[in-house]
């Protein structure tokens, strides 16, 4: 390949690479330019030549691709989330990369959620809102929007630096309901949207992309039944690396089955920057009367009473076994309630304290389900997912999720 300019390249080591003008570039050059690049420093161990170029590629390959997820699909920097990676690649919140994202598509091929269903939409919406609307918001509301304005490419609409939660909350009031999203042509409804307001479009495009876990509606086949809710998800957070480390300490220890109950309020933050140890920080809502920790159940009602929700509307507790008879696809109320059913290792850092579990380790939690209830209903509150056909009924519904 010809160059009419010269190319100077500093590689890691300081080195200076120089090319000159109207002089070739070899294939041993090429090489060296591709592993003198800023992405070999991902690498764990530099692979060599020792048994050629086609060898040291897939070396690369082998530690590159698991830690995509790290790095920013754009700039391919490292990301700065306060908690670490997650478990999709994702644009970083650098004014460029988002301005390259949105108003060029730089990229947008590699971070489509194709995953993200209109029930998935409707429930980021609702946590979005719940985030937003809430005392904590100044808390909890992270991360905040980076938004390009539509009118003004070079600046953001939303920016992280300049935080405007009113004018946030009346684009969010200004997305249409998921039902009415769901109809028509895409150009017809952004033509609807951006009548009602510019931003509420943009917004919506950062409510699916930011979220960087997986989650997915469960069909009905493959629902748990004894959950009593239509309203039922896959949710998987734990990057490539952590989900690794889980298995490992799997095999070693074993692992259980318990619930996490949180506000829906504080699912904005989570899909973004995984379950964390919030015990003692400003993030923590509840106390830790059993110390610093994850804390989990293996029975529902108590797990329902962290969610939000302590007076319960149906279930064992009421002396009735109660059947919710929601149909709906979509969420129907803004008064909802949330729990997580998580996998958890069951080493001797699993604090029990009784039907309270404390799980130190945040390698050692990970989520698998989501429930969402509305109306201030749960399910039956007196679930032991301790007890053997519960455990069976769980494992076979991830059993069909695998394959």
């Amino acid at each position: 390949m010809n160059r009419s300019v010269s190319c100077t390249m500093k590689v890691p080591k300081g080195e200076l690479l120089t090319y000159a003008p109207n002089g070739q570039i070899t294939t041993k050059q090429l090489i060296e330019l591709f592993f003198s690049s800023q992405a070999l420093l991902h690498c764990k161990s530099i692979p060599t030549l020792e048994y050629g170029f086609l060898v040291q590629i897939m070396k690369y390959s082998e530690q590159r691709i698991p830690t995509l997820n790290e790095y920013c699909v754009v700039c391919d920097e490292q990301h700065v989330f306060q908690n670490g990676s997650m478990l999709k690649p994702a644009v970083c919140t650098r004014e460029l990369c988002v301005f390259s994202f949105y108003t060029l598509g730089v990229m947008s091929g590699a971070v489509e959620d194709v995953a993200t269903g209109a029930e998935v939409v409707d429930l980021l919406v609702a946590m979005c809102r719940a985030a937003l609307e809430s005392s904590r918001k100044s808390i909890i509301f992270d991360p905040y929007p980076s938004v390009v304005d539509p009118f003004d490419p070079k600046a953001l609409a939303f920016n992280p630096k300049k935080r405007s939660y009113d004018r946030l909350q009346k684009a969010l009031d200004s997305i249409m309901s998921i039902r009415e999203i769901t109809q028509g042509s895409y150009v017809e409804i952004k033509k609807q949207m951006d009548k009602l307001d510019p931003l509420a479009h943009p917004l919506l495009q950062w409510i699916i992309s930011s979220n960087r876990s997986h989650i997915v509606k469960l069909p009905v086949s493959r629902q748990l039944k004894f959950m009593h809710t239509t309203h039922q998800f896959l949710l998987l957070s734990s990057p490539p690396a952590k989900e690794a480390r889980f298995r490992t300490a799997r095999k070693l220890y074993g692992s259980t089955f318990a619930f996490h109950g949180s506000h829906i309020e504080n699912w904005h933050s989570i899909l973004r920057n995984g379950l964390v140890n919030a015990s003692y920080t400003k993030l923590q809502l509840h106390g830790a009367a059993y110390g610093k920790g994850i804390y989990l159940s293996p029975i529902s009602s108590i797990s329902f009473g962290y969610s939000g929700r302590r007076n319960f509307a149906c279930g064992y507790m009421s002396g009735l076994h109660c059947v919710l008879k929601q149909t709906s696809r979509f969420l129907q109320s803004r008064n909802l309630n949330c729990v997580a059913l998580c996998e958890v290792i069951t080493s001797k850092d699993l604090q029990k304290h009784g039907n309270i579990w404390v799980c130190p380790v945040p390698d050692h939690v990970c989520t698998r389900f989501f429930f969402v209830y509305e109306d201030g209903q749960v399910g039956d509150a007196n679930i032991n997912t301790q007890e053997p056909r519960i455990q069976r009924e769980i494992l076979r519904v991830i059993v069909t999720q695998s394959s």
